[in-house]
C-alpha cells in the first residue's frame, strides 16, 4: 500500500469518526436535555410538598417586575398550579452574603406563607457560612410557615438584632443575607399577589 492510499484510509476514518460522534451527540442531546430539566426540576422543586401541584412550574416562568429589591434582586420566579388553582410561587433571589453571591429558592404558599427556603449556590466560608447549603437545613426550616407579618418587619432579624431567628454560629453576615432576602421576597410577594398567583386564583 502506498503513502498515498495510507493517507486517504486515514482521512477517510478520521472524517467517519467525526461524523459519528456528531451523530451521537445530536441524537442523544434531546434526551440528556430532558434527564437534565428533570434533575433541574427535581432540584426546585423539592421545596414543595409531594402532590401538591400538577403542572411544570419550570416551564411557565412568570414575569417579574421591578426585581431589585432592598437588601437582594429576584432572578426567575415560578407558579405551581393545580387543577389550575395557584398552590404555590417560587421566586429565585440573589443576595450578597460574606464570601459572595448566595442564590436562594424561597417557596410561598398561595395564603403568603413561607413554604420552605433552599440554597441554590453559594461561595461562603466552609464549615461556617457555608452550612446554609446542605438540604434539607436545619437552620433554613425555621423559616417555613412564616409570612411578612409573622413575625412583623422588626422580628424579620437575628435574635442579637432584636428579632425573631436564630443566627449560623460564626455566620452572622450570611445569616443576615439570608434573612433579608427571604423577607425581601415576602414583601414582593405581598405586594404583586394578584400578578404572582394569576387572576383565577382566590377570586
Amino acid at each position: 500500500m502506498n503513502r498515498a492510499s495510507s493517507i486517504a484510509i486515514l482521512a477517510l476514518l478520521a472524517t467517519l469518526g467525526i461524523g459519528l460522534t456528531w451523530l451521537a451527540q445530536h441524537s442523544g442531546a434531546p434526551r440528556i436535555a430532558a434527564e437534565q430539566r428533570q434533575i433541574d426540576s427535581r432540584n426546585l422543586l423539592d421545596l414543595l410538598p409531594a402532590g401538591s401541584y400538577d403542572n411544570q412550574p419550570l416551564e411557565q416562568p412568570l414575569r417579574l417586575e421591578n426585581t431589585t429589591l432592598g437588601a437582594s434582586t429576584l432572578l426567575a420566579g415560578y407558579r405551581a398550579t393545580r387543577a389550575g388553582q395557584t398552590q404555590a410561587v417560587l421566586l429565585r433571589s440573589q443576595t450578597v452574603g460574606y464570601a459572595g453571591a448566595i442564590d436562594l429558592l424561597i417557596a410561598i404558599d398561595a395564603n403568603g406563607r413561607l413554604t420552605g427556603v433552599k440554597t441554590l449556590k453559594q461561595t461562603e466560608t466552609p464549615g461556617l457560612g457555608a452550612r446554609i447549603a446542605g438540604w434539607p437545613n436545619a437552620w433554613l426550616q425555621q423559616f417555613s410557615g412564616k409570612s411578612r407579618t409573622d413575625p412583623d418587619d422588626k422580628g424579620w432579624a437575628l435574635n442579637k438584632d432584636q428579632g425573631q431567628f436564630d443566627q449560623i454560629a460564626g455566620a452572622t453576615i450570611t445569616s443576615r443575607a439570608v434573612i433579608n432576602a427571604t423577607h425581601d421576597a415576602l414583601r414582593y410577594f405581598d405586594e404583586h399577589r394578584q400578578q404572582l398567583l394569576g387572576s383565577a386564583s382566590h377570586e
